[in-house]
């Protein structure tokens, strides 16, 4: 999909929250470069940086075909350092978004430094993560560039509605991280039976539930298997009704809020 400045994002990634660094990273990224994934989602306070740009660059896979996001810490005293800092754990020139982890009161300050990198050709695209509807319209008031990506909790149980809508009118793409609801939800008896009717996982079908929404999506797994079954979310489609029906499952009331 196309954010606001034109740059393409794959509408599927890998998340590596709370993977270790090193071999566990390294392989999950691979294994999802090779079953075709795109896109891989880290962070500086994830620790593995490093881990996901040496598998990136072992598998063989053209830079330029994957997508490369990460975020700043906003606990960071100096940010345009800490944006340098990231490029060379993960060995690039350039990650191709750069997002805020999560709004503090700084968060001017940390804006002014990412549009910096944007300006310097260090981000194609930047942006935050956890803002709410307040915190994004402060971000727009305050910054020359209005952010590209907003990363929320967002899935059928976290349906932030009024949030989505927001992003909509401010031309911000809202990005899923925890589509799976951490695999809490995956045995609800909607999910298992509009997955039973598509002859799909549960896990599809939640991913599939936002992929239509034109919503990108990052699950996180080490296992392989579950990487490849977490890909294959684009050769079928939910029925109006399905997608309805895991509306109602919402528990956020359509908030507003990130959090």
């Amino acid at each position: 999909m196309s954010l606001s400045n034109g740059v393409e994002m794959p509408l599927l990634g890998l998340g590596v929250w709370t993977i270790p660094d090193g071999g566990p990273t390294e392989n999950a990224v691979g294994w999802a470069l090779e079953a075709g994934y795109h896109h891989v989602d880290t962070a500086q306070v994830y620790g593995n940086e490093a881990a996901v740009g040496r598998a990136i660059h072992s598998s063989g896979v053209d830079r330029a075909e994957v997508f490369v996001t990460t975020k700043l810490n906003p606990a960071t005293k100096d940010p345009s350092r800490a944006v340098r800092e990231s490029l060379r754990r993960l060995s690039l020139d350039r990650v191709d978004l750069f997002l805020i982890h999560w709004p503090t009161a700084a968060a001017d300050v940390q804006w002014d430094a990412l549009e910096r990198a944007y300006d310097e050709g260090l981000a194609r695209a930047i942006g935050v993560s956890n803002f709410g509807s307040g915190e994004l319209d402060s971000t727009v008031t305050h910054g020359r560039i209005r952010p590209h990506v907003d990363q929320v909790q967002f899935s059928p149980f976290q349906f932030r509605r009024a949030l989505l809508e927001h992003c909509h009118q401010l031309q911000i793409t809202l990005e899923a991280y925890s589509p799976l609801t951490r695999g809490r939800s995956l045995e609800h008896p909607t999910i298992m039976r509009v997955a039973r009717e598509h002859g799909r996982t549960p896990a599809q079908v939640m991913l599939r539930w936002a992929i239509e929404r034109d919503v990108p999506v990052i699950p996180k797994s080490t296992h392989r298997d579950r990487i490849v079954e977490n890909g294959a979310i684009f050769d079928f489609q939910l029925a109006p009704d399905d997608i309805a029906a895991l509306d109602t499952l919402d528990q956020t009331g359509g908030t507003a809020s990130a959090g």
